[in-house]
């Protein structure tokens, strides 16, 4: 228990909300829920490209044809390199598309006043 306790206090530390995300414990939870996958797209909102566990299942799922997806977008209202956690003004967001070939980034979007 101290040891699980160890990992959330660096976590907390780090300001890294992904240490709640095992990728164990989505490869457990998902393969119950294959078949509803195939041709489907599956957007991971909120999510980080960079960081999400649940972006990298599906990314990897994708490429070795074991859930059959149309597509995979992700987005988040800013990256991680600015922290999710500070009060940052600007006024972007990211996001990232991948087909099972391509990956590309989404450019964000201008809000019109």
């Amino acid at each position: 228990m101290g040891e699980q306790n160890t990992y959330l206090n660096k976590a907390k530390s780090r300001k890294d909300d992904e240490c709640y995300t095992r990728m164990n414990d989505i490869e457990l939870e998902m393969k119950h829920y294959k078949r509803h996958f195939k041709n489907k797209v599956i957007y991971c909102n909120c999510d980080d490209p960079i960081e999400s566990k649940f972006y990298q299942h599906f990314k990897q799922k994708f490429c070795a044809k074991g859930y059959g997806l149309k597509k995979l977008i992700t987005t988040c209202y800013k990256s991680k390199d600015s922290t999710l956690f500070t009060d940052n003004s600007a006024n972007q967001s990211v996001g990232r598309i991948f087909d099972g070939e391509r990956e590309r980034d989404i450019a964000p979007r201008r809000r019109r006043l």
